[in-house]
């Protein structure tokens, strides 16, 4: 008999008994307070992004709230940095502190840009041999879940399987990093 494994909530951070291998919340309030939070995110980084699209790129000097928008520093450490010297800047009168452009990008890089498309994953090699693996059978007897759950779980995690007669089999690796409570890789 396997012993369930308790995790800790994302939102709350209260231990939980989870009522299945995905479960992150320990309460649907919890899930609802996250998903308010992730959407109130999105659509602050959505506003910030269509601000600093409306910057043009070849304009030399930007003003302090630009540069915050455009490199994702807050302007009072900048109007900070600006005053201690430690960025160069040209004072156009109150409230018109302009930052050459290309010393932000010196300093901090780049700025904010869409994102870039991440190379393709790096394909995992399976070892799918009968002694390597788990039938379906076997996984719904040793962590105690049924092999409707247990099809389920490797159609959601893209788990490889080979059928060998009658009898599907699973690479044991994937399977003990699922159900242990490891993070899925």
């Amino acid at each position: 008999m396997m012993k369930r494994i308790n995790k800790q909530c994302l939102n709350c951070g209260e231990e939980f008994l989870p009522k299945t291998v995905a479960s992150v919340y320990c309460s649907h309030i919890c899930s609802k307070k996250a998903y308010k939070q992730k959407m109130i995110r999105l659509k602050n980084e959505a506003e910030i992004n269509a601000l600093a699209d409306k910057i043009p790129q070849t304009r030399a000097f930007i003003s302090v709230p630009e540069a915050g928008m455009l490199f994702g520093i807050a302007k009072r450490t900048l109007y900070r940095l600006v005053g201690q010297g430690k960025i160069p800047s040209v004072n156009l009168g109150t409230r018109l502190v302009r930052i050459e452009r290309n010393v932000m990008e010196g300093m901090y890089g780049s700025a904010r840009s869409l994102p870039q498309p991440q190379s393709a994953p790096k394909k995992k090699l399976y070892n799918l041999e009968k002694e390597d693996c788990y039938s379906i059978g076997e996984i719904a007897e040793r962590f105690q879940i049924s092999e409707g759950s247990v099809y389920n779980h490797i159609r959601k995690y893209s788990i490889p399987t080979r059928q060998i007669g009658k009898h599907v089999y699973a690479p044991k690796m994937e399977i003990d990093n699922l159900y242990n409570g490891n993070e899925f890789i």
